[in-house]
């Protein structure tokens, strides 16, 4: 596909999405953006996100994305409640560096959300619902998906490694949307992988400051 007719795909489908999809496009970048700043707000902003790209995902059969959406939406969840606990004991959630334990369960999130997704994928999913079109890349949105989990447990948890896991997931997944003929997801992918490595910087300085005036 030349950089011509990549651009007008990108075009024509922008012309073509929904309301919907404009919606959890916002929202999505409303979090990511948020979540640079550690707004907390980023939460409500991901669970309006994620339950129109679910939505989304599931009547275009690409359940496997839909599946990655449920969990961000439940992920979301459980980080706005551990924000709210922390502030209701008059105390804000601080910024810290994974410990080895939280990279083995990093690993583990990994690696068996890995393992679990791909059987769906291959072998659940075609048996329970035969003839409709799951995946036939598998194996990478199984890995996406994975590497994507574990930073949305390493984001609520208020971990800097979260923006390293998140953007691993991005940028597998960016040739994968390609592949898919989706480029205007992609390139919202692409941006939300650029947003991510400030976001990195940003943190690793908030964690910093922290350490100084503790």
């Amino acid at each position: 596909m030349s950089i011509n007719e990549l651009t007008e795909l990108i075009i024509s489908q922008a012309k073509e999405t929904s309301l919907l999809e404009w919606c959890a496009i916002f929202f999505a970048v409303a979090e990511v953006l948020l979540a640079r700043s550690n707004n907390v707000l980023l939460y409500p902003s991901g669970i309006i996100s994620t339950v129109c790209y679910t939505y989304f995902f599931i009547k275009l059969g690409l359940y496997a994305d839909a599946i990655l959406n449920s969990y961000y939406f439940i992920m979301s969840i459980y980080g706005w409640i551990l924000w709210i606990k922390r502030r209701d004991n008059g105390t804000h959630l601080p910024v810290t560096h994974n410990s080895a334990k939280d990279w083995v369960i990093t690993a583990a999130i990994v690696i068996l959300g890995f393992v679990l997704l791909y059987a769906m994928l291959v072998a659940l999913f075609p048996a329970v619902m035969p003839g409709y079109h799951v995946s036939d890349v598998a194996c990478w949105d199984a890995f996406i998906s994975a590497s994507a989990w574990a930073g949305m447990w390493l984001l609520a948890r208020r971990k800097v490694e979260n923006w390293l896991l998140l953007n691993l997931s991005n940028i597998v997944a960016i040739p994968v949307l390609i592949y898919k003929h989706a480029p205007f997801t992609a390139a919202l992918t692409l941006f939300l992988f650029i947003v991510a490595i400030f976001g990195y910087f940003e943190w690793r300085k908030l964690y910093h400051t922290q350490r100084l005036s503790a």
